[in-house]
């Protein structure tokens, strides 16, 4: 039902467009040197309004922002970036706004939204639009107006059982659901033995006579029709709750370390590069070295799902998945090419999840090159690919774009998902993330229907589960009357 409390906005996103190189006038290394800045952590090119920024991560993970003309600091340039955002997306330059920094999640940004720290900007109008944006990477994270807001609170309680997490704790919220589901299990297994394969065996010598008679030989014919949407419904909910056991720890494994300014000894308005194509830049740390990343705007129907093959053909098709990724990474004291740049840091990024895993330590400030290196090469690469839209094993729900996909040669086929902008995990998948998450897609959201449209499966859905409810209903009214 959620499909149709998903409110309309005007937009879901920025459309990536050519940086205007003549209005970078000050380089980012003579802002940055303008400013007294010595470190940093991350610079990126926006623009609010009319002016061109440089956004710059501090030390401190603070975002500031400078003008690309006079290198003057931007008045608490975080708020009117994400209010600029936030109207852009409704397409609502007007209304008076309330703007509150969001830093934990919440009731109504669930941790499912996956982005933090976020702004939450309130729109004064009869709708109560609230839409939360990152200003991080420029990109809305979540919408909701007052049926969405209305709709969440009855599905975080009824579905979710909030409630009960609220009395006790998540471990015994997730083990009363797994009993209930254990019995809902049982129970349509009990009923279709006894109603189906062994109802003759099974009847009293008592009939039942008049209403009770006729809900009995309703709640038989139903329960029946409907015992195997009861069985998929539980068991595909079943399977999904046992993986809330385990916390999901990827907001926490990313790697921004300081980069000091002095390292920017190449000027990056001199790279050999046609600005023409570059729609965003970066400045990220790979080994000992910093580099430029440059962005390239996607151009036409242009597929940059391109994969690696480990063939004869191979190095013709790794350069290929180059050439289309849009990525490039150009060293920040030299301006030279580093050639793959995307995959490398993809895989140094890797190394260092897994070096952090291995020292039982926080991901991943505290882990230095050696722990890296000694954490040694990683499994052979199936496939390197970079995404730009989501699919089915990496879906909506994990948010992030564009993103690496390198998936390892390991028993599991372990595959990461990186999101080179924020050198940040934006996804890891085994084998059985994948078993369960195609019992959940088929079996719970009946992704099955999609040839049909999303209506339509939503309405079969509902439909089976409405199913599950009557049958339910006439078996406690004839409890009740046997009582």
């Amino acid at each position: 039902m959620s499909h149709w409390f998903k409110p309309a906005i005007a937009r879901e996103f920025v459309r990536p467009q050519a940086i205007d190189k003549k209005a970078l006038i000050k380089s980012p290394e003579a802002v940055l040197s303008l400013n007294h800045i010595a470190a940093f952590r991350n610079i990126r090119v926006v623009t609010i309004g009319s002016a061109t920024y440089y956004q710059v991560k501090g030390a401190d993970n603070q975002l500031n922002y400078y003008d690309t003309g006079s290198g003057k600091p931007l008045v608490k340039g975080d708020e009117q970036y994400a209010e600029s955002l936030a109207r852009y997306f409704v397409d609502d330059a007007r209304t008076p706004v309330r703007i509150t920094p969001i830093t934990g999640f919440t009731n109504e940004y669930r941790y499912v939204n996956r982005l933090l720290p976020v702004w939450k900007v309130s729109f004064d109008r009869s709708d109560d639009m609230d839409v939360y944006v990152e200003t991080e990477q420029g990109r809305l994270a979540n919408y909701n107006e007052w049926s969405r807001k209305s709709f969440l609170w009855l599905f975080n309680n009824f579905h979710n059982w909030d409630w009960l997490a609220a009395i006790s704790n998540h471990t015994i919220r997730v083990g009363v659901m797994l009993l209930c589901l254990s019995i809902i299990i049982l129970s349509m297994i009990s009923g279709l033995v006894i109603y189906g394969f062994m109802w003759d065996r099974f009847k009293t010598a008592r009939k039942a006579a008049g209403k009770t008679g006729l809900l009995r030989k309703n709640h038989r014919r139903i329960g029946i029709a409907v015992s195997f949407v009861t069985f998929t419904f539980a068991f595909s909910g079943a399977c999904h709750v046992t993986r809330k056991l385990t916390s999901d720890e990827r907001i926490k494994y990313v790697h921004q370390p300081v980069i000091r300014t002095e390292k920017l000894q190449a000027s990056l308005l001199q790279l050999p590069v046609d600005w023409g194509k570059i729609s965003q830049i970066g400045v990220v740390s790979l080994g000992r070295k910093a580099y430029y990343q440059l962005f390239a705007k996607p151009e036409g129907n242009e597929s940059w799902n391109k994969k690696q093959i480990d063939n004869a053909e191979g190095s013709r098709k790794e350069a290929v998945t180059r050439q289309k990724s849009g990525i490039t990474y150009y060293d920040t004291q030299t301006g030279t090419l580093l050639p793959d740049g995307m995959t490398r840091h993809a895989k140094e990024l890797v190394k260092r999840f897994l070096a952090a895993d291995a020292n039982g330590v926080p991901c991943c400030g505290r882990i230095d090159a050696i722990q890296v290196a000694n954490a040694g090469e990683l499994p052979a690469l199936q496939a390197t690919e970079i995404l730009t839209k989501f699919d089915r094993e990496y879906g909506f729900i994990n948010k992030r774009l564009p993103v690496v996909k390198l998936a390892l040669d390991t028993p599991d086929k372990l595959t990461y998902y990186i999101e080179p902008a924020t050198s940040r995990l934006a996804a890891r998948i085994t084998d059985s993330d994948r078993r369960e998450g195609l019992s959940f897609a088929v079996l719970h959201k009946y992704f099955f229907m999609d040839w049909a449209g999303k209506n339509v499966r939503d309405i079969v859905t509902m439909i089976s589960a409405l199913g599950v409810l009557v049958v339910s209903l006439f078996g406690l009214v004839l409890f009740l009357k046997v009582k």
